[in-house]
């Protein structure tokens, strides 16, 4: 594992790269970042934007969107991954969020569990873009890369959330989740990774491992 120094290297590396890092996903308001983030589970948010640029047009909140309907949503999401099901979860937290919450997203990480296709992940981005709340969404690019690194220790979701909110100094946490995330798109890719353009590869656990075989 990386030393404590190590980590806030790493973090100053890519705030300096990246010193406003912003969410991928396209959005206009907390109800459809909800939306969006809820479309891009095993799905490119290339590929939710581009059907979410024209839904966002007629549905952009719970309201429209239950007056759009399930059968008027699935031709705007049909080319996303499981849209079938995710059409169903977006349909059902829109009521969901004007019977329980006043048609208004939440602020609190169990109430928004409570919602419809809304998991642990999902909750933590809408708390970190909309409520600039210090959580440490883990999806695929962070399971892959933060043990790697040598950031974090675990193999599920959330042992490495925990290892990363212990370990990665409380005044990068705003943005953490983006640089590393767009750290593991971009650069610290599954296939083939870019450790020659890898600003912080001098530190990277990985490599200092193969260096010592």
């Amino acid at each position: 594992m990386l030393s404590p120094d190590q980590i806030t290297q790493i973090m100053e590396r890519l705030k300096k790269a990246n010193p406003s890092p912003k969410s991928e996903l396209e959005y206009v308001n907390p109800y459809t970042l909800l939306v969006a983030v809820v479309l891009s589970a095993q799905a490119t948010d290339k590929s939710v934007n581009l059907a979410t640029r024209s839904l966002f047009k007629v549905a952009d909140t719970p309201q429209k969107m239950l007056k759009l309907g399930y059968d008027g949503l699935i031709p705007y999401i049909k080319s996303i991954g499981l849209y079938k099901s995710k059409g169903a979860h977006i349909i059902k937290l829109s009521q969901q969020l004007i019977q329980d919450f006043d048609s208004t997203v939440p602020d609190d990480r169990d109430k928004l569990m409570t919602l419809a296709g809304v998991g642990r992940k999902t909750a933590n981005v809408v708390l970190n873009v909309i409520f600039h709340k210090p959580t440490m969404p883990v999806d695929t690019h962070l399971l892959r890369i933060c043990p790697k690194i040598g950031l974090a220790q675990g193999t599920t979701p959330e042992q490495v959330e925990q290892s990363l909110l212990e370990r990665i100094p409380a005044k990068y946490l705003q943005d953490a989740h983006h640089w590393l995330l767009l750290h593991g798109r971009y650069v610290c890719t599954a296939r083939n990774p870019k450790c020659n353009e890898c600003i912080i590869k001098d530190i990277c656990e990985r490599l200092s491992g193969q260096a010592r075989q």
